[in-house]
C-alpha cells in the first residue's frame, strides 16, 4: 500500500537518511555510555554508575523512538555495527580505559556534537523536507542531549562555593 502523508518519496527518504544518522550516533553513544558504566572506578563510582545508568535508559527509550519514526515515514533503520560505524558522526576509543573525568569529558563532547548535528537537522527537514513532525521530534531528541551534557557538565564543573554562593574563583580574584 503506497504512503500518502503530504511528503513526496524524496522527502520521506531524505528525512530517513537523516535519521538513521541520528539513531547511528545514538548507537554508539548508548554502547560508551553502558560501557563507561560497567567500568568507572574511583570516589566518583556511585554517582557516575547511576547517572549512567539514566542516561543509557534514556537512550535506549530514544533510539527506539527513532527507528519507528524511520517506520512512520515508510523506511527501515539501520540495524548493523557496520551500519551504525559508517553512518555516525562520533567515534569509537577502542582498546582504552580512560579515567572517570575522561569518560565524562568524552560523553560531553559526543552529546555536544549530537546536539550540533540536530539543530542542523532540524532545520533541515524543516526546511528542504517540509516534514515539520520530524523537525519537532528532533527538537525533543535535542533537548533531552541538552539536559544529559548538561548533568555531565555540571559533574566537570565541581567547583566549591562559599556560604555566600560565590565560586572559590570569583573569591580568590577579590583577594
Amino acid at each position: 500500500m503506497s504512503i500518502n502523508i503530504g511528503l513526496s518519496e524524496q522527502e520521506r527518504q531524505g528525512v530517513t537518511e537523516i535519521l538513521n544518522k541520528v539513531l547511528s550516533d545514538a548507537y554508539l553513544l548508548l554502547i560508551k555510555t553502558k560501557k563507561y558504566h560497567w567500568d568507572v572506578v574511583g570516589p566518583q563510582f556511585r554517582t557516575l554508575h547511576e547517572l549512567w545508568k539514566e542516561h543509557y535508559e534514556a537512550l535506549t527509550i530514544s533510539i527506539d523512538a527513532v527507528a519507528e519514526r524511520v517506520r512512520m515515514l515508510n523506511g527501515y533503520p539501520l540495524g548493523t555495527a557496520e551500519g551504525f560505524l559508517k553512518n555516525a558522526s562520533i567515534k569509537e576509543h577502542p582498546g582504552d580505559l580512560p579515567s572517570a573525568e575522561e569518560m565524562v569529558k568524552r560523553l560531553v563532547t559526543d552529546h555536544e556534537q549530537i546536539i550540533r548535528n540536530l539543530r542542523e537537522f532540524v532545520d533541515q527537514t524543516s526546511e528542504e523536507f517540509h516534514d515539520e513532525g520530524t523537525s519537532d521530534f528532533l527538537t525533543g531528541l535535542m533537548e533531552e542531549h541538552e539536559e544529559m551534557a548538561w548533568m555531565l557538565r555540571s559533574f566537570l564543573d565541581g567547583e566549591s562555593f562559599a556560604p555566600s554562593g560565590k565560586r572559590d574563583k570569583e573569591l580568590a580574584g577579590k583577594k
